[in-house]
């Protein structure tokens, strides 16, 4: 069947048979399509939608598109864990050590911050030395060995998705539910881990800014991932607000080693182990999520997940020293408090503009290779709830060559809305998806 007869069908709102998308997705694969046929039919499907049996096709079909990476020279269950993204949100370096602590084996390729949202890659790059870059049979021994490995993903993973996403991005179909669908799984699934939780986040600073779309995404995910066979589980999270107190690559790095340090509580700690207590769980690690967080606290009480850190920066080319004595990590040039203009309570906080203040500082990238400066972001002193006075920070900035100051200040300003009386407390976790 032609790309137009495949146009026309999906326009009419008929259901794509295996062998259509598979078609669709190989000629998107080998560039025989037009642009704009292309975006033809990602606006059909967003009109039209798709059936849960063409979600799957188009998952696995984009997961074919490029390599699929065999994990069984591994030993045991292999594991990753995926975030649809958001400000702050530094888990994996925190729930990635210590359940390789416990003897769970995690296989994760990660990506880089875009946006507003910051990147896994660039976090650990902040760390001198530290290559995110590394051949699969290297990858292999290395998580087999130690447990643990944090790598960016390959060119040949999923390679339909990335022109379907630049695509989607210029086409108004970026939060269509298939599309979403196909996009995330597709690659997760071509990484190979038998087990994935996902941590899909709603609110200000989240793609899915409801509940109910968050919940919904989740659903969609975890039972198309366990239709293929791997083991998954999700949770929605709140992201009205940033969900670790520091935002920028060092910055968070550093949050994460107080956290394994056992000298930092809060959200990022309390997420982090409940998506860990899941991986155990589904693992059979755990007989169930409130064994898994015993299992993590002990692990972190010891001090086992820290060095399981450190173990990874080391076997990724990077100084473990800096894990113990984070002084060895960047620094910024100059720091600066941005100042509450009159007393209030922290009412709402709009998350995305915090992310978009810290690209501003230089801690974010527009384009995939556009220069970052890893010691620059910031860090909030205030959460939703805070009662604050005139004068008093609201948050600090942590300035560098690439930092655009005046514009930083002006989006934490209009970000942190103050009011007279203390807000309704948020959920942190909103529910778990099974």
């Amino acid at each position: 069947m032609s790309i137009t007869e495949l146009l026309y069908k999906k326009r009419r709102g008929e259901e794509l048979s295996t062998s259509d998308i598979e078609a669709f997705v190989r000629g998107v694969t080998r560039a025989e399509f037009a642009d704009y046929q292309i975006s033809a039919m990602l606006m059909a499907i967003a009109i039209n939608g798709m059936t849960h049996r063409e979600t799957v096709d188009l998952t696995m079909a984009m997961a074919a598109s490029g390599d699929m990476l065999d994990l069984s020279a591994i030993h045991g269950v292999k594991c990753d864990k995926h975030s649809t993204g958001g400000v702050g949100d530094t888990t994996s370096l925190v729930l990635v050590p210590l359940v390789a602590a416990c003897g769970v084996k995690v296989a994760k390729m990660s990506g880089r911050g875009l946006g507003f949202t910051g990147g896994t890659l660039d976090k650990l790059e902040s760390i001198p030395g530290f290559s995110v870059s590394m051949e699969e049979e290297r990858f292999m021994r290395q998580v087999d060995e130690t447990g643990l490995a944090i790598i960016g993903q390959t060119a040949s993973l999923a390679p339909c998705d990335k022109v379907l996403y630049a695509l989607r991005d210029v086409t108004a179909t970026v939060d269509v539910m298939p599309l979403i669908v196909s996009s995330i799984l597709s690659k997760k699934i071509a990484s190979g881990a038998a087990v994935i939780v996902l941590d899909v986040k709603t609110g200000s600073g989240a793609m899915m800014q409801t509940q109910d779309a968050a919940r919904e995404l989740a659903r969609a995910m975890v039972d198309i991932g366990n239709s293929t066979g791997r083991r998954f589980a999700a949770l929605v999270t709140d992201m009205n607000q940033p969900l670790g107190r520091y935002v920028g690559n060092a910055l968070e790095v550093e949050e994460a080693i107080d956290i394994l340090s056992n000298r930092c509580e809060g959200d990022l700690k309390t997420v982090s182990l409940a998506l860990g207590a899941q991986i155990l769980r589904l693992a059979g690690a755990a007989k169930d999520a409130k064994e898994g967080l015993k299992m993590l606290l002990s692990k972190l009480e010891s001090g086992e997940g820290l060095a399981k850190l450190a173990e990874m920066v080391r076997c990724q080319g990077g100084n473990p020293d800096a894990i113990y004595d984070t002084s060895l990590l960047p620094k910024a040039q100059s720091t600066k408090d941005v100042l509450a203009a009159r007393d209030g309570y922290v009412g709402a906080i709009t998350t995305n503009q915090i992310g978009y203040a810290a690209k501003a500082l230089g801690a974010g990238r527009e384009k995939k290779e556009d220069p970052i400066d890893p010691a620059a972001g910031l860090i909030m002193r205030v959460r939703l709830g805070d009662r604050v006075r005139a004068g008093q920070p609201l948050c600090t900035l942590h300035l560098g060559p690439l930092s655009r100051e005046a514009e930083a200040e002006k989006l934490i300003q209009s970000a942190i809305h103050l009011q007279d009386e203390p807000p309704a407390p948020h959920p942190l976790i909103y529910g778990e998806i099974e």
